[in-house]
């Protein structure tokens, strides 16, 4: 899900979403639902950055790091670079 807190959010999640159904990016339909945002919670402090403080656990390293490295390689121009 996409949670938005502006009608400039909502629009530009649907452009993007519509835009990457155009493209025909993905093999299956988009079914990421856009809504507005409701009360939000915080996670725990120790739950937060957890892969970007844990890179070499095993879990990060062998099912985020090869997710994240496909992710750069099949879909890099649909990635902010900054």
């Amino acid at each position: 899900m996409i949670f938005t807190h502006s009608d400039s959010q909502r629009q530009t999640a649907e452009a993007v979403r519509n835009r990457l159904e155009r493209d025909k990016v993905f093999e299956l339909p988009i079914v990421t639902e856009i809504r507005p945002a409701a009360e939000f919670y915080p996670a725990e402090e120790y739950h937060r950055d957890y892969y970007e403080r844990n890179p070499n656990q095993a879990y990060c390293r062998t099912v985020i790091s090869p997710k994240l490295a496909k992710l750069r390689q099949k879909y890099m121009a649909y990635l902010k670079t900054d």
